[in-house]
C-alpha cells in the first residue's frame, strides 16, 4: 500500500509556479527522500500533502484515503523546517501539551515525553524553558514533539538544518530506528550524502517539477559507473591540470584530498591513472563507481541550482 498518493499537483502564486504537476507514491515502511535545491518546491509539496495548503489542480490520498491529512491527524506526525515551540514553556510541559493536543492523556503524554527525553539525551533539561536550550536540543524537542503520538507516518522538512555534526547524528539514528520499526518516514532535504546514508527511495525535484524518481540503488545504476573515486595521500596539486582537461574530465566533486570524478564521454580511467601516476600524485584509491546522490543531483539540478539561496518558495507558505 502507498501511505501516500499525489497525483499531478500543482500549486502557482501570482506568477510563480512552486509546483507543477508532480506526481509521487511513498509505499508503507522505509525512508522516502523528497530532494531538491531550496526553493525547488518541497515545503510546498509537504504543506499540500498535510493539508496546510491547497492544491490548485490535482489529487492527494493518505493511507489510501482522500479525506485529508486534518482528519487523518492522528496518524501523522510532522516536524516542520521552522521551529514553532513556546520560548518561555518548560520543555516538558511542551511536550504534555503538544501530545495532549494529538488525543494523549495528560499522564500518557507525560510518561512518553520523559521516555523520549531520555532517548534522545537531554532528560535533564526537562524542567528548564525551551529558550534556555541550545538550537540542537531544541530540535531534538522539537521531534520528541512530532514522536509523541507514536504515528504511522512522520514528515520531516529539513529535520537537520543548521545542526552540529553530533546532534545529526543522534536524531538520524532516532528516525533510522522508527524505520526499522516499520514506521513510514517522508524525509525533505537537499542534503545528499544524508538522504544517500538514510533514504531508501527518492524524488528529485527541481523548479516544482519531478526529475528523478526511484530507489536510491536504481538511480545510481542507471547512472552508470562513469565516475572515479580518489584519496590522494602526496602531490594533490599536480593533479590539478590533468583534472582541468575536458576531453578526459568533465566535472570534479573536490573534497580536499578525496575526489570524485565525472570522466568525459569516451575518456577511459585508465588514461586518466597513467596520467596522474606519471604527475607522481600519491593515491590510496582510484575506484570506478556508480556516481553518488550529490553527482546525479548536481547534474540533474545544475551546480547553480544545488547551491541557491531559498527562492519564492518560503515567502508563500
Amino acid at each position: 500500500m502507498n501511505v501516500i498518493a499525489v497525483d499531478r499537483i500543482s500549486k502557482r502564486y501570482a506568477g510563480h509556479v512552486a509546483v507543477e504537476e508532480l506526481s509521487l507514491a511513498v509505499p508503507e515502511g522505509g525512508i522516502f527522500g523528497l530532494l531538491g535545491p531550496n526553493g525547488a518546491g518541497k515545503s510546498t509539496t509537504i504543506r499540500m500533502i498535510l493539508d496546510i495548503i491547497i492544491p490548485d489542480e490535482g489529487r492527494i490520498s493518505l493511507f489510501g484515503d482522500t479525506k485529508g491529512a486534518r482528519e487523518l491527524s492522528a496518524r501523522i506526525g510532522f516536524l516542520p523546517e521552522e521551529r514553532g515551540l513556546y520560548p518561555r514553556m518548560l520543555v516538558l510541559d511542551s511536550l504534555v501539551f503538544l501530545g495532549q493536543m494529538r488525543g494523549l492523556s495528560r499522564a500518557d503524554a507525560r510518561h512518553r515525553a520523559n521516555w523520549w527525553l531520555e532517548k534522545v539525551g537531554i532528560a535533564d533539561w526537562a524542567k528548564r524553558k525551551v529558550q534556555d536550550l541550545s538550537k540542537g536540543m531544541q530540535q531534538k524537542v522539537q521531534l520528541v514533539g512530532a514522536l509523541l503520538h507514536d504515528p504511522d507516518l512522520l514528515v520531516l522538512d529539513e529535520p537537520f538544518s543548521g545542526l552540529d555534526p553530533v546532534n545529526t547524528q543522534v536524531l538520524q539514528e532516532a528516525v533510522l530506528e522508527l524505520s526499522r520499526k516499520g514506521k513510514t518516514i517522508l524525509f525533505s532535504t537537499h542534503q545528499m550524502e544524508q538522504a544517500e546514508s538514510m533514504c531508501d527511495r527518492v524524488v528529485i525535484i527541481n523548479r516544482g517539477r519531478k526529475v528523478v524518481d526511484g530507489t536510491v540503488a536504481e538511480i545510481k545504476s542507471d547512472a552508470g559507473a562513469k565516475n572515479v573515486a580518489i584519496d590522494f595521500t602526496r602531490n594533490r596539486g599536480a593533479a590539478d591540470p590533468i583534472l582541468r582537461d575536458r576531453t578526459l574530465v568533465a566535472r570534479v566533486d573536490d573534497v580536499g584530498q578525496s575526489i570524485e570524478v565525472e570522466l568525459a564521454k569516451g575518456a577511459q580511467a585508465e588514461l586518466l591513472l597513467e596520467l596522474l601516476v606519471k604527475a607522481g600524485c600519491g593515491m590510496t584509491r582510484f575506484e570506478l563507481q556508480a556516481p553518488s546522490l550529490r553527482a546525479i543531483f548536481i547534474d540533474k539540478v545544475g551546480p547553480e541550482a544545488a547551491t541557491a539561496p531559498a527562492r519564492e518558495e518560503a515567502a508563500h507558505v
